[in-house]
């Protein structure tokens, strides 16, 4: 079912999709990035004392897990006719090739403006194990005038 903003209430859940990662899905988004930093693509230079953090081998962009997140917002908010307008993540804990990741959004709260109508969300991004990697805040507009038709 689409989502409209009178239908959404404060503990509502999105569910993004999954995402398995691997060292071919870190290849190609150095590719897409132009970001060829070592902490993605060299175990060897991993192994010692990064920024006095011990990886212990290569690790997911973190911009992988905003993606993430703008897919899943994007995907729940433009048949709604809704607009994705502001995110802020952090990142948790490392993604290591292997991990199965996936984004979860839970609507904090809504406000009505005398120009169109916000949607706050909570945003999440867990491991396999359950494990958090990254959170956040995302603000999704749901315009008086429909974009995403």
């Amino acid at each position: 079912m689409t989502a409209t903003f009178d239908n959404l209430s404060a503990g509502d859940v999105i569910d993004g999709p999954k995402f398995a990662v691997s060292r071919e899905s870190i290849r190609l988004f150095c590719d897409a990035s132009l970001d060829y930093n070592p902490l993605h693509l060299d175990d060897d230079y991993m192994k010692g004392n990064f920024g006095k953090t011990n990886f212990g081998g290569i690790i997911m962009h973190g911009m992988n897990n905003f993606g993430l997140i703008s897919r899943m917002l994007t995907d729940w908010a433009c048949p709604a006719g809704a607009v994705h307008r502001r995110l802020e993540t952090r990142w948790v804990k490392p993604v290591r090739p292997g991990d199965t990741i996936q984004p979860t959004g839970i609507i904090k709260a809504k406000q009505t403006t005398e120009k169109s109508r916000w949607v706050l969300i909570d945003v999440v991004v867990k491991n396999q194990a359950g494990e958090k990697v990254a959170t956040g805040e995302a603000l999704v507009e749901f315009p008086r005038d429909l974009f995403c038709q």
